[in-house]
């Protein structure tokens, strides 16, 4: 499977100001694609157009899809930025549905060119499943965040009847030295404190950034490529390993004691699954589509991101 697509050089991306959204853009322009935004605050890149939006009241810009080849949905309110109240909840699903929704209306009512919407979804699909090996068949869990993944879904594989091309990637935790949950578990390791979480067994479906930006890439580039895909490293790791390989690659101790999981629960509240949650998650099916990780194991990961 690799039959590119030579003629997407525009894409539109939502939550462009996000981590993700900030490295593939610099990818995309550094490889000669046309990048416009579409988000709720004016830009400040000279490179790329910002369209404005208002997902709330249900405002958008209706020239944001004019010479339009692809969107990357990766809009959503942030999922550990605040505790899960009902309203935050609602938030966070909203932001992630109705905006694709307002996007498929613009489709659907203005003569377009778009021909592929590629979206964001997370692995929390699948909820804490202790060491089950989790594929893109496998059943979703019945917590909040599957909730939310299987809404978000659902709301983008609305686009097939609109005749588009649909790709949905659920994506795992990003190790990223700077933004992300890595520099919040790094932190404690640092300090020399480095111990697991809970009972430190959680698998923890990880991935290098870089092979988060490929993806994608890889995704816009092979007209092939549809439905549902993890976005993971082929290895996944326990909490425990990912703690004592972090405590490797800074040189500091790794403790046998481990941080009770009701500390998490009464700082975090239900939000604690995001931490104590145990995702075995299976990598074979874009790796047998034919894309290649760059970091496929744990230290040499961190050994990129902090070499």
């Amino acid at each position: 499977m690799n039959q590119r697509q030579s003629n997407s050089k525009h894409i539109l991306i939502t939550g462009g100001t996000g981590l993700i959204g900030k490295l593939m853009t610099d990818k995309l322009i550094d490889l000669g694609y046309q990048v416009s935004y579409l988000s709720r605050k004016p830009g400040n890149n000279p490179n790329v157009k910002t369209y404005l939006w208002d997902i709330v009241k249900g405002r958008i810009d209706e020239n944001c899809i004019d010479d339009i080849d692809a969107v990357l949905h990766l809009a959503g309110a942030g999922i550990a930025d605040k505790r899960w109240t009902d309203k935050r909840k609602k938030e966070i699903i909203e932001s992630r549905t109705k905006s694709i929704g307002m996007i498929y209306r613009l489709i659907k009512n203005k003569p377009n060119k778009i021909n592929t919407i590629i979206s964001a979804s997370a692995i929390g699909y699948y909820s804490n499943r202790g060491d089950e090996l989790l594929t893109e068949q496998s059943l979703p869990g019945r917590d909040f965040m599957a909730q939310c993944c299987m809404e978000w879904e659902d709301a983008v594989d609305k686009g097939r009847a609109l005749g588009l091309r649909i790709l949905k990637f659920r994506t795992g935790v990003v190790l990223y030295k700077d933004e992300g949950a890595l520099p919040q578990m790094a932190m404690p390791v640092k300090l020399g404190f480095g111990a697991p979480f809970g009972n430190g067994k959680q698998w923890i479906p990880w991935i290098h950034w870089q092979d988060v930006v490929d993806m994608y890439l890889y995704g816009i580039e092979n007209i092939n490529l549809t439905g549902v895909y993890n976005m993971v490293a082929p290895e996944p790791v326990t909490n425990k390993q990912l703690i004592k390989a972090l405590a490797k690659q800074l040189h500091r101790p790794a403790w046998p004691v481990k941080v009770p999981a009701f500390v998490f629960k009464l700082l975090m509240g239900e939000m604690s699954t995001l931490v104590l949650g145990s995702t075995k998650v299976s990598a074979q099916k874009i790796e047998k589509d034919g894309f290649v990780f760059k970091y496929p194991d744990l230290p040499m990961a961190l050994k990129e991101i902090y070499g």
